[in-house]
């Protein structure tokens, strides 16, 4: 088979393909290649000022992230990952237990026929798991009640996707009016279709809605308001001592620090070994932020041009190695410095061990994974994410326990979720029903049964 030559550029896409920024190049006259990556750590940086964004004369929303796009960069961060993405579903999981349900034992049997006639209204399995995974994956979720007619029964329960909604500006008070939900990954979405939602109060959601619905009075005394829309949004979300809108989710760590990179690098590094003998030998890191500035600098708006811009950028770095490392001196460098000696800091150029014993990272891999899933709160042994035979492993009655101090975590979890059914069953005057989350307790071989189900309840005892 014909070999490449060395000065074609052979590009192995590895994420946001449209322009190019993450790829394998081979280095001109090396035997070597290089593996360009962005850089993970500045999906939680805000760019540029978080000022409110003006959709029209009456509607404003605070973005997410400098450029309102940071919940899709996670998920894409996310999807990215086998480890993390399989963590993360562990986790929705795991709330989720044994599914959410209102239990109706001490209620009347009008009050039990009204909360059936509710739930099959309402696909309550999928809204569940939805707001499961908003909570593990942004720490907010946003739950819609819709009225009757005439504003005396919640009819509907519905969810939100978090990564399409966006709060807008807090008034005077502090408190958020509406939130806004669109498709805002697209750049050209239809700014007219955005829905705009009334939002409950944040702190006390069921006191601002009896006020609304003159079920209580105000604090001017006043219980007649408006009732135009009869539709709310409810936002759950895990209290965080940083954030003021968009809570920044534990996890975040995981981007900032340098794991989640070497994971990602070791597999595209095996890849490339696979696919051609030449080893790689340098990861440049480069951040979205360089780029942006790129073409802020020199005035490239065209996607197209754009691209091959990235591309004589990499070949530009790919000649500095080349220089490099054939001057056969000894070479240290932290960053990148371009043709006219600046010296570049979002550009970080990392050489890689190419001797290393074995050449598969299997130590590595396996540490990095183990990181991973410390950082996710999920043991290993539980999602099977460790590889190779020799690795420890735990036994039966010892991944029972870690199974169960999993569900029994998420107890502050199914708290915040509970608010918005206790609105729904106060509002509705269901006396007796109280909002279950039963957890599924694996149990030993001499109960004669795999499993078992613990309520609330059964925990209060």
């Amino acid at each position: 088979m014909k070999r490449k030559s060395f000065n074609q550029v052979h590009t192995v896409p590895v994420d946001m393909p449209q322009y190019g920024f993450a790829s394998i190049e081979d280095i001109p006259g090396i035997e070597a290649r290089a593996a360009f990556t962005s850089d993970s750590s500045a999906v939680f940086k805000e760019t540029t000022d978080t000022s409110p964004i003006k959709l029209n004369d009456k509607m404003e929303c605070m973005p997410w992230g400098g450029d309102n796009q940071m919940p899709y960069d996670i998920l894409r961060y996310i999807e990215d990952d086998e480890t993390l993405s399989t963590c993360q579903m562990f986790n929705a999981e795991i709330v989720y237990g044994d599914g959410l349900r209102y239990n109706t034992e001490a209620a009347s049997k009008e009050v039990k026929e009204q909360v059936e006639e509710f739930l099959l209204s309402n696909d309550l399995s999928s809204y569940y798991l939805g707001v499961c995974q908003d909570l593990k994956h942004f720490a907010f979720c946003v739950s819609v009640i819709i009225l009757n007619g005439d504003n005396t029964r919640i009819v509907r329960l519905l969810r939100k996707e978090a990564c399409y909604c966006r709060f807008a500006p807090a008034d005077k008070n502090g408190d958020i009016p509406y939130i806004l939900y669109a498709n805002w990954r697209e750049s050209s979405f239809d700014k007219e279709k955005v829905e705009k939602i009334p939002l409950l109060s944040v702190s006390a959601p069921w006191a601002d809605l009896a006020v609304r619905m003159g079920k209580m009075p105000g604090a001017d005394g006043n219980t007649k308001v408006s009732t135009k829309g009869h539709k709310f949004a409810i936002v759950t979300r895990i209290p965080t001592p940083d954030s003021t809108y968009y809570p920044i989710p534990y996890y975040a760590a995981l981007f900032k620090g340098k794991w989640y990179n070497i994971k990602r690098l070791i597999g595209i590094a095996k890849e490339s070994k696979l696919k051609n003998t030449a080893p790689i030998k340098y990861h440049i890191e480069i951040s979205n932020k360089y780029w942006e500035n790129l073409f802020r600098s020199e005035g490239i708006t065209d996607r197209k041009k754009q691209q091959a811009r990235v591309k004589k950028a990499k070949q530009e770095i790919l000649d500095f190695l080349t220089g490099v490392e054939n001057s056969g001196k000894v070479w240290f460098s932290c960053h990148y410095k371009t043709p006219d000696g600046q010296e570049n800091h979002d550009v970080i150029i990392n050489k890689i061990d190419t001797d290393k014993e074995g050449g598969d990272w299997a130590s590595d891999i396996a540490e990095a994974i183990n990181i991973i899933c410390f950082t996710m709160r999920v043991h290993s042994n539980l999602v099977g994410s460790v590889p190779g035979k020799s690795q420890s492993n735990n036994s039966g009655s010892d991944k029972r326990e870690l199974y169960t101090i999993a569900q029994a975590l998420q107890k502050p979890y199914h708290d915040l979720l509970f608010t918005v059914h206790r609105i729904i069953i106060k509002f509705n005057k269901w006396e007796g029903v109280t909002p279950d989350c039963p957890f599924i307790q694996l149990t030993t071989l001499d109960e004669n049964k795999d499993a078992k189900k613990v309520t609330t309840e059964d925990n209060q005892s």
